[in-house]
């Protein structure tokens, strides 16, 4: 009986949910938690020896089947690219690490198949430093801190998405490093009467960095990390 009573308010309360995810009217505040609310520059601080730390996420297949970087990552390979070009111009060594292995398990890592990306953008193979065996933000930044820490890097510039950027901040500072952050690209809710599928996908995006956050708290805390 009580299930029965409550079968109504719940289903009542599921489809209010669903609605206020997919209109954006609950997923406009997710993200503004998950993404930084600061204004960066497009070009980071170059010292003599700068090291521009891109990291992944993700690959998915094309409809030829082929392995290529999602859109998010497509803008981060573009600013990468961008850094290193005004990098050559001011500084003495100029490094792109592409840090992402194979969590998906596809035909190849993140940073393999990110690679021919950065070459049609004119970075040349002997300055890309590829970390193609972490799974994880954590592991990202845990797997770059061994390579900058053997290259004595001056200046470390991190290029990835607003709504990654706070948790992978978290995850370097914890190996002590401390990038200059560089967001490529930004989501944003639709608001609207309608639902829409691009408000759900951004509505997860928001909800897994914030776990992904209190996580990485909790297992500071409990001795994990």
């Amino acid at each position: 009986m009580i299930w029965k009573r409550a079968r109504r308010p719940l289903a009542f309360c599921t489809i209010a949910l669903f609605w206020l995810l997919s209109a954006g009217w609950l997923t406009a505040p997710l993200l503004h938690l998950a993404q930084p609310q600061v204004q960066t520059s497009a070009l980071g601080e170059f010292a003599p020896r700068t090291a521009i730390i891109l990291l992944g996420g993700g690959t998915v297949y094309n409809r030829e089947r082929v392995l290529v970087p999602p859109r998010d990552v497509l803008t981060r390979i573009t600013l990468s690219a961008k850094n290193y070009a005004a990098c050559k111009r001011a500084a003495t060594t100029c490094s792109v690490i592409v840090s992402g292995g194979n969590p998906q398990r596809h035909a190849a890592t993140e940073a393999d198949t990110y690679l021919p990306y950065l070459l049609r953008e004119h970075v040349p193979r002997a300055d890309i430093v590829l970390e193609d065996r972490s799974l994880t933000t954590y592991e990202n930044a845990r797997n770059v801190s061994a390579i900058v820490g053997q290259s004595r890097y001056d200046s470390l510039i991190l290029v990835t998405s607003a709504y990654h950027m706070p948790r992978a901040l978290l995850d370097f500072r914890h190996f002590g490093l401390a990038p200059q952050p560089l967001i490529s690209s930004v989501r944003r809710a639709r608001l609207g009467l309608l639902p829409r599928y691009s408000n759900l996908v951004n509505a997860e995006i928001a909800l897994h960095e914030l776990i992904g956050i209190a996580q990485f708290h909790v297992y500071c805390a409990i001795g994990l990390f």
